[in-house]
């Protein structure tokens, strides 16, 4: 417990904070964006929302260009539209995927940028 003039300090040894707490969204909210980090967390999936953040594609465009087949893709489109990260489109025989919002090519390309400065 910190006493006048006294600063508490972490495991670490260092000052902790002193100020007020960020407030937190609701834990609902809090689900959601694990649920979405959870859904970019393969190199496929991050390789498609780069390939959709340029414009929609359907599945044998990203077969074509990613070299993965075609039941991969559909697997990892199936979990990127269940957290709501593509949406599809009927085109004809085709179905036109596309980024539900940029917010997701933001954290994907905001990742990558972090992972070559590593």
């Amino acid at each position: 417990m910190a006493d006048a003039g006294h600063i508490e300090t972490g495991t670490d040894g260092h000052a902790c904070s002193e100020g007020t707490p960020a407030p937190l969204p609701a834990k609902e909210t809090l689900a959601a964006a694990g649920e979405i980090l959870r859904a970019l967390a393969a190199p496929v999936r991050i390789a498609i929302v780069l390939q959709l953040r340029e414009s929609q594609r359907c599945v044998h465009e990203l077969v074509a260009t990613l070299g993965v087949t075609q039941p991969l893709i559909s697997q990892h489109l199936r979990v990127l539209k269940t957290a709501g990260v593509v949406a599809g489109e009927r085109n004809g025989r085709e179905v036109m995927y596309r980024l539900v919002d940029d917010h997701l090519a933001h954290i994907v390309v905001d990742a990558i940028a972090h992972a070559e400065e590593a």
